[in-house]
């Protein structure tokens, strides 16, 4: 299965408004989806999905295939969504509670819960709150998580999951199955694991075959490796985490190990198996993406069947088949829904009685999901993502390859506004993705950018050094550049967007998170390209960011503050006047151009204080930022209202301080 992809999008010319259409309400784009999760049933007789009702929370249903009747609701809770589901056979599914967010993440609680296909028999196997611990003595206390989930067929008891209990004393996390129908649990027969185990990769028997141990008194990561049938566990690795030479993607039946290693001038990872004979990875790649790191997954076919085929993410999704028939299938399917993606989970996989879920979406499209039944040739609609939403109204989603101002490579995603002709530039809004250590950018629909761009506004999206997914030196170089190089490619995507007629000599930067700091930072590094800014859930004191403030609540791990904030940041003690240089608190008297400042007030991750402290200090030096505080939202907006109330303000924001283009 050896391949080398070059996949490209090229320009796509945004589609002509008419003159008298009026903006699209808000309600368009940060609605919750209609469904979250799809998922086909271990033996294909049933479809489960999460949806949300009423715009309030997200509860599980199933669909019974071999069935006239409507999709049942399993399992609802008042307070809580059902966050996250997974069937463990085709009668009993998992579940977690938690809160869902806009922009794709989610928010898990602890605990785990079980429910029949039709909604009896529901039972709390890990507690969610200490109250129902105290409570329920048969349940499993919250230092436990689910681990994994084996595939059904001969030597796996059908009702047994895999489940860790985290032992804080020896920092281990201990593997045992557990009975989703009775709660009980018994000891995994294993050799004896490797000290400080916290991360497991295990095979569609639930058999243990990868185990990383981390030691974060001295940062390092060491990977272990248990062979099929072998009575103890081999090191493969020893490492810095923030260095890894080689990353565990997954394990095959037949005893493969799959990873993903940096190669090449650019370091991009591409995907191999592992040489255990060498003790390295194998030298020719299965899968590699030029420009891109590999992203994706192992596709795998019935137990015993081994590897299928691989879906990654370069300019676009691909899934790559190496079996002729589920090939020929994909090509059916795409011929099918041309211009889309098309992901397809098949049971049965390329059988004559195979069934698959297709999940179909587009740039200008969030997507639906299809049933196709193999032995009537049948397709059927299952869901879509969000219904009202119509694709020719939507914004076209393009890529592009720049060179910033030292010559590196600095990948850009474009949202092309509605109503503009070919040729014109619009006022842009560079829109500063959060982490920032991720990749952010994929040919999909995304509502912040798809917002602002049926507003009028190019919105442009660096993948800034310090980016995963383009290479393990686009990553690297990163490394102490916040508010310096990072900030550059900032401005450079901006010029290059300028200097190719895409944008007018108007622009705003925004963002969440880093892409909040990166905003205000924006304002004091290049005053003269931006005209305001829109940061929230913003980084704004970087000395409270990586030492903490002993009043202030968060939730960053003592590990990356000990080991990895001081390479990928800047040492608190070492580099101190070089944070106090990139921190816009600290330089707050330098914003001079007005900037609307959101934060949630019960955020851990980024606390209020920042945008406290950064309005305190903006206020003293004379140009006093809009404030906004949201109660009961965290790192992100989680309540309809909330999404609402910011869309508008950012629409308001900037429609008095940036232009729209005229439709």
């Amino acid at each position: 299965m050896a391949l080398t992809l070059a996949i490209a999008l090229g320009g796509v010319a945004p589609v002509q408004a008419a003159a008298d259409t009026p903006p699209l309400p808000a309600e368009i784009f940060f609605r919750h989806p209609a469904v979250l999760q799809v998922k086909l049933s271990p033996g294909g007789r049933y479809v489960g999905l999460t949806r949300v009702h009423d715009n309030r929370r997200a509860a599980l249903l199933v669909v019974d295939l071999q069935s006239s009747e409507p999709a049942k609701v399993v399992a609802f809770f008042a307070k809580q969504d059902v966050a996250w589901f997974d069937w463990v056979n085709d009668e009993r599914l998992l579940f977690q509670l938690g809160k869902i967010e806009p922009a794709r993440h989610t928010t898990h609680l602890p605990g785990l819960y079980a429910v029949d296909a039709d909604g009896g028999k529901l039972a709390e196997l890990i507690c969610s709150e200490i109250d129902s611990c105290m409570q329920q003595s048969d349940s499993l206390r919250p230092d436990h998580v689910l681990l994994s989930v084996p595939r059904q067929q001969p030597g796996v008891r059908p009702d047994e999951v895999i489940v860790g209990r985290f032992d804080f004393q020896l920092r281990h996390v201990e593997p045992k199955w557990l009975n989703v129908k009775s709660g009980l649990v018994r000891k995994m027969d294993m050799p004896p694991p490797p000290e400080r185990a916290v991360q497991w990769i295990f095979d569609s028997k639930g058999q243990p075959r990868v185990a990383m141990s981390l030691y974060d008194d001295d940062g390092r990561g060491v990977l272990h490796w248990l062979a099929p049938g072998a009575d103890q566990w081999r090191q493969l690795a020893s490492f810095k985490l923030v260095e890894p030479p080689f990353t565990a993607l997954g394990v095959s039946d037949d005893g493969q190990l799959y990873v993903t290693e940096p190669r090449g001038p650019a370091r991009e990872a591409v995907l191999t198996t592992f040489d255990f004979a060498a003790g390295k990875p194998a030298a020719r790649p299965l899968v590699q993406a030029p420009g891109f790191d590999f992203s994706g997954e192992l596709l795998h076919g019935a137990p015993g069947q081994g590897v299928l085929g691989v879906s990654l993410h370069a300019d676009s999704q691909v899934t790559v088949w190496t079996d002729p028939a589920m090939k020929k299938f994909q090509a059916e399917a795409d011929a099918r829904l041309p211009g889309r993606v098309n992901r397809i989970d098949c049971r049965r996989c390329g059988a004559p009685d195979m069934v698959a879920l297709v999940h179909s979406y587009a740039d200008r499209d969030p997507g639906r999901y299809l049933l196709y039944r193999a032995d009537t040739k049948r397709w059927e609609n299952v869901a879509v993502v969000m219904p009202g939403t119509r694709a020719q109204q939507m914004a076209a989603v393009d890529f592009q390859r720049i060179q910033a101002r030292d010559g590196r490579d600095l990948p850009v995603w474009l949202t092309l506004p509605q109503g503009v002709a070919p040729g014109q530039p619009a006022p842009a809004v560079v829109l500063v993705h959060g982490g920032p250590w991720l990749r952010n950018g994929h040919w999909r629909w995304e509502p912040m950018a798809q917002f602002l761009a049926s507003r009028g506004y190019l919105v442009i999206e660096p993948e800034f050094r310090g980016s995963q997914g383009y290479g393990d030196a686009h990553f690297k170089a990163g490394f102490k550049q916040w508010g310096l190089a990072m900030q550059d490619d900032l401005a450079d995507a901006l010029l290059w967007a300028r200097k190719t007629s895409l944008a007018t000599d108007s622009a705003c930067v925004m963002g969440a998170s880093y892409g909040g700091y990166a905003t205000a930072m924006g304002l004091i590094r290049h005053p003269e390209l931006f005209r305001c800014g829109v940061s929230w859930v913003g980084v704004a004191d970087l000395p409270l960011h990586l030492e903490g403030g002993f009043f202030v609540v968060d939730d960053l791990h003592g590990y990356a503050r000990r080991h990895a904030y001081p390479e990928l940041i800047g040492d608190a003690k070492k580099d101190a006047a070089q944070l106090i240089e990139v921190s816009p608190v600290h330089q707050a008297s330098r914003i001079k151009a007005p900037l609307l400042l959101a934060y949630g007030a019960d955020d851990v991750r980024v606390p209020k204080d920042h945008g406290r402290r950064l309005r305190d200090a903006m206020t003293k030096a004379g140009n006093p930022p809009e404030y906004v505080e949201y109660e009961n939202e965290g790192h992100g907006w989680q309540q309809m209202s909330t999404r609402l109330d910011f869309a508008r303000r950012v629409e308001s924001f900037l429609g008095r301080h940036l232009k729209p283009a005229a439709p």
